[in-house]
């Protein structure tokens, strides 16, 4: 029951959602000319893109942003409305923004750069010998090239009663509004998963007046991110707030009330929650149904080389649903590459995609969290690494960063997150900070003048 690694992180700020800051200002300024559409017209291929997620909306973005696309593009979405930002479903369900707050492009947006925009039309078939993809209502659209974004869905335990009503992901705006009107069938709710969707899970459900018991199956929030002593300052935080906390243990039955609704959660260690309302956010599962179906290889995901082509030359897969080098994914950071590297090769361009450090940056409101890196240091005796820490309990800031060789390889910082990019663009530079360790827990600046001393 690990926690992924999901949309809701966001990552450092050269990463946010909308990329390089003026991408979407030159989306906006690039309407179709009746030249342009003359120049394609003649020499045009068609791409169907599976998928209006982040990740595909992405690649559209990118794509519409370069001279040299060729493609007509066709966009098949399960969903009902075009593409939003999954990242603010958190603040969305807690009340701080309204929906329109999310949303990415309207459907002028895609007519007027020549997408074809299919909503809630899920793809259910990819017929490659005739290389057709067939939706739910039989329609069959031509493809030279394909591309799959189809995400992925919360993963779900086969425990007795989890059939029952009441049991929700927290993946999609039908979920949000789902969970915003929990509170009619009781102000109990349980969360599954302290990762970080649970958590902005339950910050949410608690901002709407209900009960909150977070079960987690380590020992400590955050596991895959947080050190236990920064675990444990936003447990003490989060406590603070009215959530309540059962760690180390997990669920193994949802009880019904005799109407076909959960009522309780009973748990590994004897407990038995009170739940009007259960949220599972304990894990990810890709949807590779539709490449595994048409006999794509396949691990845990859709498996893509470096330039995102899967074992089908015309078909390419890209975010949550695709597997590279034996990894998948969920933070928003890689993605956002990929999307990227594939813009480019469907343009005839040689790019490649390599997997790089990701840094976390926790958006529970009023919690600073930024981390990246290794957690802990080796105990390999052939490996010499330090650990720095500084505490502040006054202020509430926390920092540990860990060196190898004195070379940055993982950093926590909780509170005052402000060095957080410096710290991770001197990991990305393998820089030698010998010359500033004894500055480095103060943050840039002097670190920074010690460096420029000793250059």
């Amino acid at each position: 029951m690990a926690e992924p690694e999901n949309f809701l992180r966001q990552p450092q700020a050269p990463f946010s959602f909308l990329g390089q800051t003026g991408l979407r200002n030159r989306i906006a300024r690039r309407p179709m000319t009746e030249l342009r559409q003359i120049q394609r017209a003649q020499h045009r291929q068609r791409l169907v893109v599976i998928g209006n997620g982040m990740a595909g909306h992405r690649l559209l973005e990118q794509l519409v942003a370069r001279d040299d696309r060729s493609q007509e593009i066709h966009v098949f979405g399960d969903e009902p409305s075009p593409a939003y930002n999954r990242i603010m479903l958190s603040p969305l369900l807690a009340g701080e923004i309204t929906p329109d707050a999310i949303a990415l492009h309207d459907r002028d947006w895609y007519a007027a750069n020549d997408i074809t925009l299919h909503c809630d039309s899920p793809v259910m078939t990819i017929d490659r010998e005739r290389r057709e993809v067939v939706s739910a209502e039989g329609t069959r659209t031509p493809y030279d090239q394909l591309v799959l974004a189809t995400g992925s869905r919360p993963t779900k335990f086969p425990l007795p009663g989890s059939e029952l009503d009441g049991i929700h992901g927290f993946r999609t705006t039908h979920d949000v509004d789902t969970l915003t009107r929990a509170q009619e069938h009781g102000e109990h709710a349980v969360v599954i998963g302290g990762g970080l969707l649970g958590l902005e899970a339950a910050e949410g459900l608690r901002k709407r007046g209900m009960s909150i018991t977070v079960v987690h199956l380590g020992h400590h929030l955050l596991n895959r991110q947080l050190d236990e002593y920064a675990a444990r300052l936003l447990q003490q935080e989060l406590e603070t707030r009215g959530l309540h906390f059962e760690l180390g243990t997990l669920a193994t039955a949802f009880n019904d009330n005799g109407q076909g609704r959960v009522s309780s959660v009973t748990l590994k260690n004897g407990h038995t929650l009170k739940a009007d309302t259960v949220v599972v956010a304990a894990g990810i599962t890709p949807n590779a149904e539709l490449g595994r179906d048409a006999g794509l290889a396949c691990g845990r995901a859709i498996i893509v080389d470096d330039g995102m082509r899967t074992s089908d030359p015309s078909i390419y897969a890209l975010g949550e649903c695709c597997e590279f080098e034996t990894t998948t994914y969920g933070l928003v950071e890689p993605i956002w590459r990929q999307a990227e590297v594939l813009a480019a090769r469907l343009c005839g361009k040689d790019a490649r995609y390599r997997d790089a450090l990701t840094a976390t940056k926790l958006k529970v409101s009023g919690i600073n969290l930024y981390a990246f890196g290794v957690l802990d240091a080796s105990d390999e005796p052939a490996v010499h690494d330090d650990v720095l820490t500084y505490f502040d309990p006054e202020n509430g800031d926390y920092r540990r960063l860990i060196l190898r060789d004195n070379r940055l390889i993982g950093a926590v910082l909780y509170g005052d997150t402000a060095a957080g990019p410096w710290y991770f663009q001197q990991s990305l530079d393998s820089r030698d900070l010998s010359h500033c360790r004894d500055a480095l827990l103060f943050g840039a600046h002097d670190a920074t003048q010690r460096l420029e001393e000793a250059a």
